[in-house]
């Protein structure tokens, strides 16, 4: 039920509510969602808690994942999200959008659009792909004064913070740069882009009672795990970043193929949503019982057919 009309909003701190998901038995699940559209869907299918990738949103903007989008875009992208589906929502911060002042600026700013936890990575701008090659790595203190002033400018969100450091400084250098985030305050540690098992195994192992973030992206450095599998690894949240995005734009790009070859979308109406399917997802008639003024939408059921 999306937030107009719903008898059940949330009354509690998105970050107190991302907490009580998280302290649930087994491991949270986060599918990414890149719109309010796809977080509809998400919660339909069961899930608790979403995800909102930053690469997600630059993509679905036109622009490649290298630190250009602003605080106040990413605000936009939060606010139809919690709107839509009341979730709990994790938001990539990217590199926290500058230094101390500036991170500041984007927790507070998260936390008033209605975000409930955020993951700030030690990058230095322009930021890439945890799943490419060469990035360039913040020094660790600079990085852990930005979580410590995350921390002080929160009310309740819920802060991880995520490091980039396995490609270059192994699991000694994720695992040193990850106690000193957490003593700077970090709630949560995201040890992003580990190549097998025995890495995300060992990052575990050697941060014990840590809550643990996996990040389950496609074509990326990651094989495919299951998160039954990273529970067992020792892992209590996972992503699925940018899944919705590229089954979207998958389909997007077939149709567009199909217009241009077909003269019109007739081969592909058994591959729509409906209208009655739209409908139903985003509350359609609830909003209409809002507003008596609105005469009741009759749906269509079928094409009409060429007299």
């Amino acid at each position: 039920m999306t937030y107009l009309v719903a008898d059940d909003l949330p009354t509690a701190p998105a970050g107190e509510r991302f907490r009580a998901a998280l302290a649930r038995p087994g491991i949270l699940q986060m599918p990414g969602a890149h719109n309010g559209q796809a977080a509809l869907q998400a919660k339909a299918a069961g899930f608790d808690a979403l995800y909102l990738s930053g690469a997600a949103m630059t993509a679905s903007m036109g622009i490649p994942d290298l630190g250009m989008i602003t605080v106040d875009e990413v605000c936009f992208f939060i606010r139809q999200i919690t709107r839509a589906t009341g979730l709990p929502l994790l938001t990539d911060g990217d590199t926290g959008y500058g230094e101390a002042l500036n991170v500041m600026h984007m927790v507070r700013s998260f936390e008033d659009a209605g975000a409930g936890a955020v993951h700030i990575e030690d990058q230095l701008l322009p930021k890439k792909c945890g799943h490419l090659n060469d990035k360039k790595l913040a020094d660790a203190y600079d990085m852990a004064a930005k979580i410590s002033a995350a921390r002080k400018a929160r009310r309740h969100l819920y802060i991880v913070a995520r490091t980039d450091a396995a490609a270059s400084e192994g699991i000694d250098g994720s695992v040193a740069r990850a106690k000193l985030f957490l003593e700077a305050g970090a709630d949560a540690i995201f040890p992003e882009a580990l190549t097998n098992a025995e890495m995300f195994k060992e990052v575990a192992r050697r941060l014990p009672g840590v809550p643990l973030l996996a990040n389950m992206t496609e074509f990326g450095r990651t094989p495919f795990f299951t998160a039954s599998e990273f529970e067992a690894m020792g892992y209590k949240m996972v992503i699925w970043p940018v899944s919705s995005l590229r089954i979207a734009n998958k389909a997007q790009a077939e149709l567009y193929a199909a217009i241009k070859r077909d003269g019109g979308t007739q081969n592909m109406v058994d591959r729509m949503q409906t209208r009655a399917e739209l409908y139903a997802t985003i509350g359609y008639h609830d909003y209409e019982a809002l507003d008596a003024s609105i005469v009741t939408t009759i749906i269509p059921t079928a094409m009409p057919q060429k007299g």
